[in-house]
């Protein structure tokens, strides 16, 4: 029970950093969509470019934080060493990277459909890199227990970035239109879209300022023989690293390939916007991720380790199923978070929601092959399910748009979550309670009838009662199921 409790601190600590941070930084999606016309494609622009950043940021890591943990927990390894040879290693492929990208950045910005916008390529190259080099200082803090400030530091990007948002997209515009001459010395009304990629950038680098002390670790060197064991674990994880993100990437990044000019964009922007309201779903997954991957690692050696596993399986699905219907209750306020001409996308919500608790779920199942070393079968199974979202996006966005790209995340999604299941209970049987967590998923799936019902039949005001009502009921159900002998007033008679 200790270990849970430590888990759940860490969890909220973590939280803090990831939902709490990530609703902040939802603030700039208002802004953008508000801003930034569906019509002129603009925030398509964003989300297509953003969609490549996520892909190559898991290839610049290539498994390097799983990595991390497995080896410094490993008793005949260095934990020191390991943090320093990882770092020597992503800071050089990094650099390597952004020189590459500057060598050929005409071709490549050419190829991606921004021959006449080449700075958004190379800024956006230059703080991924800065961000996978990030990615090792941010697990050794997750190593150390370092919650408060991985929490403290995620935060102050959000604030710097929010801000810096807030003030080229609302204030200095308006400065603008009253004084261009003074304004027109720090602000271009003409580069549009591009500040969005310089102010992450410069929010990024600044953040690396705080690293100082971490990076002291370059001194302890860098071992050979160790990146060579390190690297053989972790290229199965890059693998499923990049079918897993392309998985979440592959419609964005398909979407104008398949439907190319103005009118793609446009409808990429929309799809693009409406899935941050359903993104609240991976929030809580990352926040989990985040305090469970080192929590796993750490107890692997446990006798109970797998009693546990399924225990924090069961209230993940609970959890993320009470988050689901909370969006759902309120979807008629949440819609307010984009600009009324993105609304008619809001119908991918649930299914974008759906696909993101099945590959919450996933992550849950994938520490059987991480700690048998066996990850190739990571790569495998989102590869598989990789396989079936590319293709029904390829058959199916001409006719459907962006429904079929919802779509096909729950398809691939699911066909990852079920062969991971399967193929795991040979290899590493873990006795999950599937029926209490039936319950769960029947019972939810009857609310969120009841919650369409409501759509369709109430006005605003008496739907938002009884989606209210709908959700005090799930929430008290839990309460009494799970809880019922810890809370007085919950105690069975």
């Amino acid at each position: 029970m200790a270990d849970f409790k430590a888990l759940a601190k860490d969890t909220a600590i973590y939280g803090l950093s990831s939902i709490v941070g990530r609703f902040l930084n939802y603030l700039l999606v208002p802004l953008y969509t508000y801003k930034i016309s569906a019509a002129s494609g603009g925030y398509g622009v964003v989300t297509n470019v953003y969609a490549y950043v996520a892909l190559l940021f898991v290839l610049l890591t290539y498994g390097m934080e799983t990595t991390f943990f497995r080896f410094a927990n490993k008793e005949d390894e260095d934990p020191k060493k390991v943090f320093s040879t990882a770092l020597w290693t992503l800071l050089g492929t990094s650099l390597g990277f952004f020189a590459l990208v500057m060598l050929f950045i005409g071709p490549i910005s050419g190829a991606m459909g921004y021959a006449e916008h080449p700075s958004y390529i190379w800024t956006m190259a230059l703080t991924v890199a800065i961000d996978a080099f990030q990615a090792i200082l941010f697990s050794y803090l997750r190593y150390c227990k370092k919650a408060i400030k991985f929490a403290a530091l995620k935060l102050l990007f959000i604030f710097m970035n929010i801000g810096i948002n807030l003030l080229f997209f609302v204030v200095l515009p308006a400065w603008y239109n009253s004084s261009p001459d003074v304004a027109g010395l720090v602000y271009d009304p003409s580069v549009g879209v591009g500040y969005v990629f310089y102010i992450n950038l410069f929010c990024t680098a600044f953040i690396t300022l705080f690293f100082v002390r971490e990076m002291r670790a370059f001194a302890d060197g860098f071992d050979k023989a160790l990146l060579r064991r390190m690297l053989s674990y972790s290229w199965p994880i890059l693998l499923l690293g990049l079918a897993g993100i392309f998985n979440q990437t592959a419609d964005k990044i398909l979407y104008p390939l398949v439907c190319p000019g103005e009118e793609g964009r446009v409808q990429l922007g929309i799809y693009g916007a409406v899935v941050k309201i359903a993104m609240i779903m991976a929030m809580i997954t990352q926040a989990f991720r985040y305090a469970y991957e080192p929590f796993v690692f750490g107890n692997s050696r446990d006798k109970d380790s797998k009693e546990m596993y399924a225990k924090g399986m069961k209230f993940f699905i609970i959890f993320t199923l009470l988050a689901f219907l909370a969006v759902m209750a309120y979807m008629d306020i949440l819609r307010f978070m984009i600009g009324s001409d993105y609304w008619p996308g809001l119908g991918v919500v649930p299914i974008v929601m759906a696909a993101e608790i099945m590959m919450g779920v996933y992550f849950n199942l994938s520490f059987w092959y991480k700690l048998t070393d066996k990850t190739i079968w990571g790569a495998v199974f989102s590869g598989a399910g990789c396989i079936v979202l590319v293709a029904i996006n390829v058959i199916f966005i001409p006719k459907y748009g962006y429904y079929a790209c919802a779509w096909a995340g729950f398809a691939g999604y699911a066909v990852a979550m079920l062969l991971s299941y399967f193929v795991g209970q040979r290899h590493f049987p873990v006795a999950y309670p599937l029926k209490e967590i039936a319950v769960y998923v029947l019972l939810a799936g009857m609310f969120f009838g009841g919650i369409l019902i409501s759509g369709h039949f109430l006005p605003v005001a008496a739907r938002l009662a009884v989606n209210t009502l709908l959700l005090l009921l799930f929430a008290a159900f839990i309460l009494r199921k799970e809880f019922s002998g810890r809370i007085p007033l919950l105690r069975k008679k």
